[in-house]
């Protein structure tokens, strides 16, 4: 990793990945779908290897990633273990419409174990746009993914689908592993769904989103997205409703209830001459 602080630069960080799977399950089209950056290599050759350049932006710091796609072929794995020193991140590709490209993320997961041990990973299943072809569900894809503890993300280079989103986790993966967290604050960006959601919610009462001109499919969307993020609490005169708020109120009055004691009356064996006035 090399960290650039020149203003001549046009980037902050320069990482090297790899793109690794069997042959044609799409790595060079997840390559070609990317608009800026350079596509030759700069040693001058690319035999067995297709090479890419890009710029992603991480919470405001400027990142130049080396996109290294391995052939699949037997005949270039020594080309891949040359390659893989010195990578700091890997993405291993299959193809959700074939089933043995996905198998055979085993046997690339010993080439990384054995020539970049400990360099962060993420499975990418390509393809998404042939989703009516599929022949590796996403659930079966997510389990294996959390079984090797890594991020899992399904993209689609024709609709540019994730491809951007696999780059920006990876880096982050990689600068968190070399302590640059202390270089920036993370922000989360929430995705344009969500946007959509939080400013519709946010004007709109629950039991007012029935009446909203959208399909009944959206209008359960809508109150879903509402209940989990907090913000569907809006009561019938307008006042925001938290059930957070509303039980943490609710024990502070059950504490305030313990602790004020209502005054006792005087007991039966009490009477008028035994009592005496302090």
């Amino acid at each position: 990793m090399t960290h650039r602080s020149s203003p001549a630069k046009a980037y902050d960080f320069l990482l090297k990945f790899l793109l690794v799977g069997d042959s044609d399950v799409g790595k060079g089209e997840i390559l070609a779908s990317l608009q800026d950056g350079a596509s030759e290599s700069p040693y001058g050759y690319n035999m067995g290897i297709d090479y890419k350049t890009t710029t992603i932006l991480l919470d405001g710091r400027r990142v130049k990633l080396q996109l290294w796609d391995t052939s699949g072929q037997g005949r270039f794995c020594t080309i891949f273990r040359s390659y893989s020193r010195g990578a700091q991140g890997v993405i291993l590709v299959y193809d959700i419409t074939n089933r043995w490209s996905f198998d055979g993320i085993d046997r690339w997961i010993k080439e990384i174990d054995e020539h970049a041990p400990g360099v962060p990973k993420i499975l990418v299943g390509n393809r998404l746009h042939l989703a009516y072809k599929r022949q590796v569900s996403t659930e079966q894809a997510q389990v294996y993914a959390e079984r090797l503890g890594v991020t899992f993300f399904e993209v689609s280079p024709l609709c540019n689908f994730n491809i951007t989103e696999s780059f920006t986790e990876l880096a982050r993966i990689v600068l968190l592993r070399h302590g640059m967290e202390r270089l920036w604050r993370p922000n989360k960006v929430l995705s344009l769904q969500d946007l959509c959601c939080r400013s519709i919610v946010s004007c709109t009462p629950v039991h007012l989103v029935d009446k909203l001109p959208l399909p009944v499919a959206l209008k359960s969307h809508l109150k879903s997205f509402s209940m989990a993020n907090g913000l569907n609490a809006r009561m019938m005169h307008g006042r925001s409703y938290s059930v957070t708020a509303n039980s943490a109120n609710k024990r502070n009055s059950l504490k305030k209830s313990k602790l004020i004691r209502p005054p006792q009356s005087p007991s039966q064996s009490c009477s008028r001459n035994s009592c005496k006035i302090s």
